[in-house]
């Protein structure tokens, strides 16, 4: 299936395209609640107060495209009801908690530019809730109740998240709680 935005057709996403995630994530406090135990490293990385969602959201999606080839993300939007997930009519997939996603395939720009009704973590923010390269190596994911991103992927990917000032980022490993310093559970 297909939906059009930008004058173009763009691939919705199936539980295909998800099933290295479903399943495959742990109930708790670590990172792999959000990211399966996979990768070479992972890291959770937040928007400081002193930063705009703008800033904190262009470096992420910066640094996540110099560790990218080019090729199609996709992008998953979680329909909470009152959020917005960009395409409203079209098939949701589940993951993590029988949580709907809404899933295309399109890339780094569309990430910072469809979402224009902000998410559950910044009334301002663009991103979408979940979002991997096609190559699926690496997999950045914000749980429904998270003020938080968690992300997972090579290590250089990661000690570049760690040494961006506005990415906030911190390496966790997979037990460790993914609850970076300063901030708190909702």
């Amino acid at each position: 299936m297909q939906v059009s935005k930008d004058g173009r057709g763009w691939c919705v996403g199936t539980a295909a395209d998800v099933g290295w995630i479903a399943g495959h994530t742990t109930a708790g406090v670590s990172i792999t609640t959000a990211i399966p135990p996979i990768f070479d490293a992972y890291a959770t990385t937040y928007q400081t107060d002193d930063v705009t969602a703008t800033a904190y959201e262009h470096a992420l999606i910066e640094d996540l495209t110099t560790h990218t080839p080019d090729q199609p993300w996709w992008l998953a939007y979680l329909d909470t009801g009152a959020h917005d997930v960009v395409f409203p009519h079209a098939p949701r997939v589940f993951l993590y908690w029988n949580w709907p996603y809404v899933l295309v395939q399109a890339g780094p720009e569309q990430a910072l530019t469809w979402r224009t009704g902000g998410h559950i973590r910044r009334p301002h923010g663009a991103l979408p809730d979940m979002f991997f390269p096609a190559d699926r190596s690496w997999l950045v994911s914000a749980l429904w109740d998270d003020t938080w991103t968690c992300v997972g992927g090579p290590a250089p990917l990661i000690h570049t998240l760690e040494h961006d000032p506005v990415a906030s980022a911190r390496q966790v490993r997979p037990g460790e709680d993914a609850l970076p310093p300063g901030l708190t559970r909702e």
